[in-house]
Order: C-alpha cells, then structure tokens, then sequence
C-alpha cells in the first residue's frame, strides 16, 4: 500500500527520493519501498525524515506508534510519560469522554486527534449536550508566537498550515450549544487537555516537537495544587483569546 501521506510531503517540501535518502542516510531505493510500498523505516530514521519533512512521525508512519505504560506517582500526578507518542490516542478520547461538566483543550494545533479519531467533534457534541461546558482555544496561523515556534520545531511555515487545519476541523463546533471555539496567540508553553477534575499536560521543550515531548496526568487534589495552576493558566489564556464567529 502506498504512503500518499509520505509522497505528499516529500514533493510539498521540495524533496525527491534521492535528496531524501541523502539527508537520512539510506539507500534511495529504500525511500522509494517507503512511498511506493509502505515500508516502514527504523524508528530512528524515521524521525530524521519527519524532522526534515516538517512532519508528525507518527502521521507519516502510524505503525510506528508505540504506546508504553506510564509510571504512576504521588497523589495528584497520576501518571508521567516520557513523551506523547507514548500515550494511546485513546487516552485522550477516554478522558474526554469520562467529562460530566467541563472539557478544556489549549493547542496550537494537535491534528493528531483529529486524524487519529475523526469521531472527536461527535465526542465533544455528546458531551455538550450533556451539559458539559466545552472550551477549545487553537493558535492563531497568524500570530508571531506561532511562527516562532514553528522556527524553533524546525516545522517552518509547517505549524501554520497546522493551526488552519485545526481550526477547520473544530470550526462545524462553533455552531454547537455549549462549545465556544477562540483562537489564541500566546506563547504556548504547554498543551493542556482537560475533562473536569483531571487533565493531561504536553509540555514543550525548545527545538522538540510536541510528539517528543513529556506528558503528565494530573488529578486535582484538594486546592492550590498543580492541577490548579494549569487550570488557572488555561483561563487566563482563555481570556486573551478571539471567539470563532459561527
């Protein structure tokens, strides 16, 4: 089975199989079985190749997706993982869908759920009319933050076209009782996903990719904890952002 996913960003990125194999280090041919057969590369090389393409390793190469158990600590920090491709897209999905009263989600773009489980805005329209308060707020393409960190992800103008695919995958929501959809422009120093009492947190480390990068699970216990300051974090962002127009 072809990768059209793969053959897409080599030619948007102005690659061919040659120049490709080159920076990764491989055999020509061996790109070519990438593309044209499906073939997928050592983890490392393929996270050279998504780093050089501006991609998501495992948008490119799904397989390459291993969830890994998370280490379970402390009383609010329920679980630590050493990055998020170590945690199933089914964490996030579970997690929403446990939401009896609030759904926050602070991104810049996070495209990962969306392709990961198209269902996510029927998710999030059960949950609303539930009665769960759903808040979503994704970065602003034209926001200088954003672009800065594309330059410092080594995405390039990649996190921008980003930001405008998520917000047209969320944008049907914004007609949705109970869901306000705002784009942001701060400097996002973590990712929060947040379903009541609990939240997941993808943090940010420069020159990372988000994928890369730790996730912590928190579970409010009692006030003033961590999970407070994230959620009081996310409200002041919230505050600075601009609504979606429905």
């Amino acid at each position: 089975m072809k990768n059209e996913r793969l053959r897409t960003a080599i030619v948007s990125g102005g690659w061919t199989h040659a120049s490709l194999a080159q920076a990764t280090e491989v055999d020509p041919k061996s790109v070519e079985r990438w593309v044209n057969l499906g073939r997928i590369p050592r983890r490392t090389t393929a996270l050279k190749a998504a780093q050089l393409l501006g991609e998501d390793v495992h948008a490119l190469w799904p397989a390459l997706r291993q969830p890994r158990a998370a280490r379970a600590v402390g009383p609010e920090l329920v679980a630590l993982y050493d990055q998020r491709a170590d945690l199933a897209v089914s964490g996030f999905v579970d997690l929403f869908a446990a939401a009896r009263e609030r759904i926050d989600v602070l991104v810049y773009a996070a495209v990962f759920l969306h392709e990961a489980y198209p269902r996510l805005n029927d998710l999030l329209r059960e949950r609303a009319a539930a009665g769960c308060m759903v808040r979503v707020a994704v970065g602003d393409a034209e926001s200088e933050n954003v672009r800065q960190r594309g330059q410092e992800e080594r995405f390039g103008h990649g996190i921008d076209s980003r930001c405008r695919l998520a917000l047209l995958h969320y944008r049907p929501l914004a007609e949705v009782p109970g869901i306000e959809l705002r784009t942001h422009g701060t400097t996002l120093y973590n990712s929060l996903y947040r379903a009541d009492d609990q939240v997941l947190v993808n943090s940010h480390a420069w020159g990372v990719n988000a994928y890369r990068a730790p996730v912590w699970h928190l579970r409010r216990n009692g006030a003033g904890g961590m999970f407070d300051t994230y959620a009081d974090s996310f409200d002041a962002v919230w505050e600075t952002a601009h609504p979606v127009e429905r």
